[in-house]
């Protein structure tokens, strides 16, 4: 199994004399599923924000191979003037597009309309199928399940869970049950 991402002795705080996480490793491998959970201002986000290197860590290295992120918040996450289906196609083949929108319990036409036009649950779902149909080897799920009902937040983290043998998986979640159930390691902040 290959490295998919290295955390290395990582020290990041946005005040010079409060960090929020000091020397922090760990890595991650296609296949797993590893669980960053810790209370609101912990440093869960900006953990992503450094491995998409959005932030520059204060010390420490972060290597990690191609990835995709789902954001908490799905609104910000899409252009709110183009359709769905042409924000998905601009970064992604549409090949598996089929087999995910029933994983996922989400309709095609949905795709052709604006983000404003989904509630925040389907919207959240095409944000997980654009990052899934991008076929990353590392995929940053913050809270991907936060605006679905328990019943399709199981159906699509089983769907998640069934394609970790093409990438690794870390997942930011308030949700220690959820962590429990899908992590191989939880990563407390």
């Amino acid at each position: 199994m290959n490295s998919v991402l290295e955390v290395e002795n990582l020290s990041y705080g946005y005040k010079k004399d409060k960090l929020l996480f000091e020397n922090l490793s760990f890595s991650l491998k296609k296949g797993e599923i590893k669980a960053v959970v810790g209370a609101s201002g912990a440093g869960k986000s900006t953990l992503f924000e450094l491995i998409l290197k959005n932030l520059k860590p204060r010390s420490g290295s972060i290597k990690s191979s191609f990835c995709s992120e789902v954001f908490q918040d799905p609104y910000s996450s899409f252009h709110p003037s183009y359709t769905l289906i042409n924000q998905i196609k601009d970064v992604a083949k549409i090949d598996e597009l089929e087999l995910y929108l029933k994983t996922i319990n989400l309709d095609y036409e949905l795709l052709l309309k604006l983000p404003h036009e989904l509630s925040g649950g389907q919207l959240q779902r095409a944000s997980i199928l654009r990052a899934m149909l991008m076929k990353p080897d590392l995929l940053l799920l913050d809270e991907p399940t936060s605006a679905l009902d328990n019943v399709i937040q199981l159906e699509v983290m089983s769907m998640l869970v069934k394609h970790l043998d093409r990438m690794g998986m870390l997942l930011i979640t308030h949700d220690l049950d959820l962590a429990k159930w899908c992590a191989d390691e939880i990563i407390m902040l």
